[in-house]
Formats: C-alpha cells, sequence, structure tokens
C-alpha cells in the first residue's frame, strides 16, 4: 500500500485493525524475552551490582522519549509542508506518550542515580536537558487542550514542535559537550559497543519491547483521535442542521400573511371555524 493511501483515514482504521493484534503480540513476546535476559541471563556489574538492572528499562525509556518527539517533529513537518491530513493526529496521539516515557526516565534515573551518586537529583545537563524535554511535552499537550479548533491546534503545535527539537540533540550529546556525571555512550559509538555481550542482547532486546510498545500505543491512540474527530463533525453537523431548521420556521413565521390585529390570518380563520 503507498504512503499516500494511508491519508485517507478510513484505510489507516483499517490497515491498524489488521496490524495491531500482531504489534500486541510481537510486543509482550520481546518484553517476556527481554526482562527474561535483564533478570536471570545478564551479569550484575563489578561495581554497580543488581542496581546495574535498572539501565534495561532506564535506557529504553531515555529512547523511547526522544523517538516520540521525533515522531511528533516529522509528523509537524507534515503538517506545515505536505499537508498530510493524518500527520497531526499523529503528533497529538505521540506527545502523552512521549510524556510518559519521559517520566519514567526521569523517575528510573533517579532511582538509579540515588546509591550510585548519592543523591536522587543534579542538576546535571543530561537531567536538566531530560526534564526541559518533559516540561516541553507538558506545554504541547496543553497547546492542543488550549485551542478547540483541531486544525488550527496542529498548525500551532507543529511550530511550537519544530522550535522544541533543538533539545534532541542537545540531550543527546550532552555529556560529550559538557563535563556530567552520565557516561559517555556505551551503545552506539565509533569503535562499537563496550558492553559485554550478555548484558548489550538484553538491553537491546528491551529496547525493541519498549518500541513495539509504543507503537502499538501511538497506533491505538491514533484510532482513538481519527474516531474522536468523526464524532465532533457529526455533532458539528447535527448542531448546523438544527440551527438551520429553527432558522427556516422562524423566517417562514416572519413571512405569514397577518390580519390586521397582526395575528396570524390562518389561525384567525381555524379559531373562527
Amino acid at each position: 500500500m503507498a504512503i499516500i493511501d494511508l491519508a485517507n483515514p478510513t484505510r489507516f482504521l483499517r490497515l491498524t485493525d489488521r496490524l495491531l493484534p500482531w504489534l500486541v503480540g510481537a510486543t509482550v513476546v520481546a518484553m517476556v524475552v527481554g526482562l527474561y535476559l535483564a533478570l536471570y541471563v545478564s551479569p550484575e556489574d563489578y561495581q554497580q551490582g543488581a542496581t546495574v538492572k535498572i539501565m534495561y528499562i532506564h535506557v529504553p525509556f531515555a529512547w523511547l522519549a526522544m523517538f516520540a518527539y521525533t515522531v511528533m517533529a516529522l509528523a509537524s513537518l507534515g503538517t506545515l509542508v505536505w499537508k498530510h491530513p493524518l500527520s497531526d493526529v499523529s503528533a497529538k496521539a505521540a506527545a502523552p506518550i512521549g510524556a510518559a516515557f519521559t517520566f519514567l526516565c526521569l523517575v528510573t534515573g533517579s532511582l538509579w542515580g540515588k546509591p550510585m551518586w548519592g543523591t536522587w537529583w543534579v542538576w546535571d545537563a543530561r537531567l536538566t536537558s531530560v526534564l526541559v524535554l518533559f516540561i516541553m511535552y507538558l506545554g504541547i499537550i496543553a497547546l492542543w487542550r488550549t485551542i478547540e479548533d483541531p486544525i488550527r491546534a496542529g498548525k500551532a503545535v507543529a511550530v511550537l514542535t519544530l522550535v522544541g527539537y533543538l533539545n534532541i540533540p542537545i540531550i543527546k550529546f550532552s555529556v560529550d559537550w559538557w563535563n556530567t556525571l552520565h557516561q559517555p555512550a556505551s551503545v552506539i559509538r565509533m569503535d562499537g559497543p563496550s558492553m559485554p555481550p550478555s548484558m548489550l542482547v538484553a538491553l537491546l532486546v528491551m529496547a525493541l519491547a519498549f518500541t513495539l510498545l509504543f507503537m502499538t500505543l501511538h497506533f491505538m491512540a491514533m484510532r482513538s483521535e481519527i474516531l474522536r474527530r468523526r464524532i465532533r463533525a457529526m455533532r458539528q453537523r447535527e448542531a448546523a442542521g438544527a440551527s438551520g431548521i429553527a432558522t427556516a420556521a422562524t423566517a417562514q413565521a416572519d413571512t405569514a400573511p397577518r390580519d390586521g390585529t397582526g395575528t396570524l390570518n390562518g389561525k384567525t380563520a381555524e379559531a373562527r371555524s
């Protein structure tokens, strides 16, 4: 199916009807395998001990927080440049999911940081930029709720999203640009991953599981948003129809013939009979 075909909301709904059961199944399988590898196969760290296993949910949360915002940025381009009818639907559906992943990233990071750094929070460059990302998510969600018209809201949110995307490379490269408590990248490196294979495989499987979870939740949220907009359009048409009927009835009453006393002739004649 061509990409242009997915611009039709009805075709998109039919596609998600077929995809969602498979996505849910793949998410469950990947999550079970990933948790087994993380909890039972992956070894403890010689310095951090069992605390290192928080990494298997914290790092995917961090990746998905940035990935969700990247999806929103691409959708924003679709709204402003290509006028794709489902772009703003995608952006609106991704915002709450991205906010949830970002919040969980901050929480699990604090849980991991307490035994390692001795504190729940420091104004580290990575932590601060992720907090800024969370605030941006909340601002975007609030803007969606402030503007009632989804078309106008989509354009305003698209501009804000693209401006805010400048924060994503800051999050990614903050550990390289500044002296932070976070360690440098361990997976995506020019000289290859620095992690043991048993830990790397578990982390990648968990990242795949959470990516599939994001896709599942995103498609479900997009379906709900499409149906919500259809209901809104139906109610607007019904309200417009009722208003038109009332206007026509008023106009008919105003143009009906009246006698000298201002009483409708038809009603007077009926009363006399």
